[in-house]
């Protein structure tokens, strides 16, 4: 086991330099940087003023240089004017250029700042990452044990009318898009037009203190969305092992119903939607965007649309780097899950 996860970390930190360097690359297109000098300075700058801005700042290195120092290999590129003074990444302002670091990047913990909050980037990161973890841990505490549920009573006698009903269900949810159920929620529940005003349309308030009426509407949109599918797997999966021999001779032996559910086929039936679970994770931290805007909740999401369409390359580069770890963490997360709950794994 202890080789497994080492390939798997080996080959996860490969994928995070791979990907990160093609977004770096990417966000560092020239015209994406024009357009950053003209943000930051004027937008009649002429072209000479812009190559000498971008000089200034940088920016003109070659692609590979500027990703490793930006990943803090390498020391930081500094530029000296014609009075003397000195700039660079790692000075910053009301610093002198002796004390400065020579090395400031990902690995020194510099995420860079943000141009268009005015923030360090790590500081945005971490506030607006917060918002969206407890975002994800009520959508998680509502979607996957209703979602289990759901697919295993659906899955535990095929064809019934039980099976039908969840199963139109769990596909009603799932080809819902989250703009429309909503725009529905908040019509239905939240606004005057009904008269149902049992919920609050927006989760603002919900940044600093979550409550039932403010914070229950987003969650149960995410939740519904990603609910459907998690049931129509686990239900596949749940059919597919109530009818294998194991469960026939457990029948035959004469095993309750319920005994044959819960400690023979239950545990089975979990391998695949397990799998599907762990990707719920990178969905809800990137993909939630429309209902956090919906809901002016401004979390992960939100500042990741902030920041391309603002063009604030350090915010977009930083909101990447988490972006690819969390979605490799739970790809490694899920491979070990899944050695474990199928022994019929080798991982020699």
């Amino acid at each position: 086991m202890g080789m497994f996860i080492l390939r798997r970390v080996g080959v996860m930190l490969l994928t995070a330099l791979c990907l990160t360097f093609l977004v770096f690359y990417l966000t560092n297109l020239y015209p994406n940087l024009e357009k950053l000098a003209k943000t930051q300075g004027n937008f009649r700058m002429s072209d000479e003023a812009v190559a000498s801005w971008l000089e200034k700042g940088g920016y003109l290195q070659p692609t590979p240089v500027k990703y490793a120092e930006w990943l803090g290999v390498v020391p930081s590129y500094r530029f000296e004017a014609e009075d003397g003074t000195v700039t660079g990444r790692c000075i910053l302002p009301g610093m002198e250029a002796s004390e400065a670091p020579r090395y400031c990047g990902i690995l020194q913990g510099y995420w860079g700042w943000s141009t268009v909050f005015r923030d360090p980037v790590s500081e945005i990161i971490s506030t607006r990452l917060a918002l969206t973890g407890k975002l994800m841990l009520w959508v998680m505490l509502l979607m996957v044990p209703g979602a289990l549920i759901i697919g295993v009573l659906a899955g535990m006698r095929e064809g019934s009318p039980l099976d039908r009903s969840l199963s139109t269900f769990s596909i009603t949810t799932t080809a819902t898009p989250e703009y429309v159920s909503g725009v529905l929620f908040i019509a239905v529940f939240a606004s005057s037009a009904v008269g149902l005003k049992w919920f609050k349309g927006t989760a603002t308030s919900a940044m600093e203190n979550a409550t039932f009426e403010n914070f229950f509407l987003p969650v149960l949109t995410i939740a519904l969305y990603g609910m459907g599918y998690i049931a129509r797997m686990t239900r596949a999966s749940m059919a597919e092992v109530m009818t294998a021999q194991y469960i026939r001779t457990a029948r035959l032996k004469g095993v309750s119903f319920p005994n044959i559910v819960l400690k023979h086929a239950l545990r089975n039936a979990l391998i695949a939607p397990f799998t599907v679970i762990m990707l719920q994770f990178p969905w809800l931290l990137n993909g939630v965007v429309i209902v956090e805007t919906l809901f002016n909740y401004k979390g992960f999401g939100w500042t990741l649309v902030q920041a391309a369409g603002n063009n604030d390359i350090e915010l977009l580069l930083g909101v990447s780097v988490v972006s690819v770890i969390v979605v490799l963490v739970t790809q490694l997360i899920s491979d070990i899950g899944y050695v474990y709950l199928n022994p019929r794994i080798s991982v020699t």
